[in-house]
């Protein structure tokens, strides 16, 4: 207690001792933390910021060794690596697979590509040099310097064109032109003139007399050939293929057969039709393929097929289904063929230029008809009143209307664009309906030549067959982008858009469409071949039979059967489905 009691005392001495110094100072009561920064600093000071300051030693890029890396899996580092030291490639396993191009240094996937000072257009001469003579300057040499192994590449090839470049190997215009004067540029006496001969130009020696008129009758022989195929249509001829063209009756092969119970009742109550499912009969006999079939009027017992192998051909469809006959008059395709109302005659439309009229019973030709143009379609009026009368769609954008007895042109429909396509009668016949390469449609009265509808779309496309309904409501389009639109047949000719038939591809080819009897369905021939049949009321495609090898341009459902279809192909074939 002694001892506490004089440690206290000695403390409140030395204090007291301190603030008689200060009160001697500064007579003035002063704050101590006002005048710390004043007072020298103490010795136990200087050992307390030592201790504050923690931070390890920083070592300079002097004292690390140079090509040290560091370990990725080091976290802490104790000194300022340099960029390259960050990001040097790691160390390990040499890659023993890798080849030595693949580990020399590279700047680009090829390899390492050294700048070199070259214009755009001496690279390009250089380039275009090597690809064409199969050399060029080395980069690397001194242009100054160059010599044969100054050279990449065909180093040969160089030194025998003497290292030019492609812009450099024609020939000089003063070469040239001392070739065209004939002598020395310098020489102006031996300039010849504009039209002088070159010095190694020689003349042709002139034909003798019996080689010259050699060659005038090849030329006449030419010039006849060429006027005769232009003037006279090609020969006639009919081939009967059944053994007798008469029956002990007296009856041809025109007379409609009793046996096969053909319904020749009126079409306004069909019998409910169904879909064909099975090959029946293939009639063969064209060699190329066949561009068109028709049915005989009103009975169809007889079937009629034209063909790129220039002939035409009728078929029997009932009982053997054999070749009746075989018509050739034609030098080129035949494109289109049509009945008259009775099917006593019919008419035949080919590449050569020339409408033909038959008779079908005889196979005689009764008259050719022609204005020198291709026919594309042709049709005859089907009035009764009017049999007379037909018409064709031309190649020169014309309609042209001829009659039989005088064979003579009785009037022309030029409204169209382009090239006329198909011609179908509407409205008892009053009117015809043409569509065109020029992608409308027109509608004409009939012996007017101004048509009063004309029906054209940015978005329609040509329509190169048109088929009209049994009811006569309706026209069947097969449009080039690959869809079969509807019109109506009666007044104003509208687009109904409800009734659009899709799912087959046509493009570029004129396939027929036909409706069954009972207008329940749609059927048309496709690019690929194939026979597709659509319901009329839904649209939608029903089935799909692999009918032809090639196109199928061409299908026909039997007016008087019930589910019997015909089409015809470009390969050669015509076949009967059920």
């Amino acid at each position: 207690m002694a001892a506490t009691e004089s440690g206290l005392v000695s403390y409140g001495s030395d204090s007291d001792s301190e603030n008689e110094s200060e009160s001697r100072i500064t007579p003035e009561k002063v704050e101590p933390d006002s005048i710390a920064h004043l007072q020298p600093l103490k010795s136990d000071s200087i050992m307390t910021l030592s201790l504050l300051n923690s931070a390890p030693e920083v070592a300079v890029k002097e004292d690390v060794e140079t090509g040290v890396h560091l370990d990725p899996a080091l976290k802490e580092v104790t000194y300022n690596p340099t960029f390259e030291t960050m990001f040097a490639p790691e160390f390990g396993p040499v890659n023993p697979f890798r080849s030595q191009q693949m580990a020399a240094p590279r700047n680009m996937l090829s390899g390492y590509a050294e700048p070199a000072h070259v214009n755009d257009f001496m690279f390009e001469q250089q380039r275009r040099t090597f690809s064409t003579f199969g050399y060029a300057l080395d980069p690397s040499v001194d242009t100054s310097q160059v010599s044969s192994t100054g050279y990449i590449g065909a180093i040969e090839e160089a030194e025998k064109n003497k290292g030019l470049t492609v812009f450099e190997t024609g020939p000089k215009k003063s070469e040239k032109r001392r070739k065209v004067k004939g002598g020395d540029a310098a020489d102006i006496d031996c300039f010849l003139g504009p039209w002088a001969k070159y010095q190694d130009e020689k003349d042709g020696a002139k034909p003798s007399e019996d080689e010259q008129k050699e060659l005038d009758e090849i030329t006449a022989k030419r010039q006849k050939r060429g006027k005769n195929e232009e003037e006279a249509p090609a020969e006639e001829k009919t081939i009967l293929h059944i053994k007798d063209a008469y029956d002990y009756q007296g009856r041809s092969y025109l007379h409609i057969p009793q046996d096969v119970g053909i319904n020749l009742r009126s079409p306004d109550i069909p019998d409910k039709c169904y879909l064909p499912k099975k090959q029946l009969h293939v009639w063969t006999g064209h060699t190329k393929g066949v561009s068109a079939i028709r049915l005989f009027p009103a009975s169809g017992h007889l079937l009629l097929s034209c063909s790129m192998d220039c002939k035409i051909k009728l078929w029997e469809v009932y009982n053997e289904r054999r070749c009746a006959r075989t018509f050739i008059g034609h030098s080129k395709a035949v494109r289109d063929v049509c009945f008259n109302n009775t099917g006593t005659q019919f008419l035949s439309a080919a590449y050569d230029r020339y409408i033909k009229l038959w008779d079908t019973e005889t196979g005689k030709c009764i008259a050719p008809f022609t204005n020198k143009k291709v026919p594309y379609c042709v049709k005859f009026n089907p009035d009764e009143e009017k049999q007379n009368l037909f018409v064709a769609g031309m190649s020169d954008k014309k309609i042209v209307q001829w009659d039989i007895r005088t064979r003579e042109v009785v009037q022309e429909y030029d409204r169209h664009l382009g090239a006329v396509n198909t011609i179908t009668f509407v409205d008892e016949n009053r009117r015809f309906v043409s569509t065109s390469d020029d992608k409308s449609l027109r509608v004409w009265e009939w012996d007017i030549p101004v048509d009063f509808k004309y029906i054209a779309e940015p978005s329609m496309h040509s329509m190169p067959a048109v088929t009209l309904s049994p009811n006569g409501k309706w026209l069947a389009c097969q449009s080039m982008d690959n869809q079969i639109l509807i019109f109506g047949a009666q007044n104003r000719f509208r687009l109904n858009k409800k009734k659009i038939f899709k799912g087959h591809m046509v493009a570029g080819y004129a396939c027929q469409v036909d409706f069954s009897p009972d207008m329940s369905y749609v059927v048309s021939g496709d690019a690929d071949g194939k026979l597709n049949i659509w319901d009329w009321k839904t649209t939608k495609l029903y089935h799909r039979i692999k009918a032809h090898d090639k196109v199928c341009i061409s299908a026909l459902w039997h007016p008087h059967e019930t589910s019997k279809v015909i089409t015809c192909g470009w390969d050669g074939l015509i076949k009967l489905w059920d």
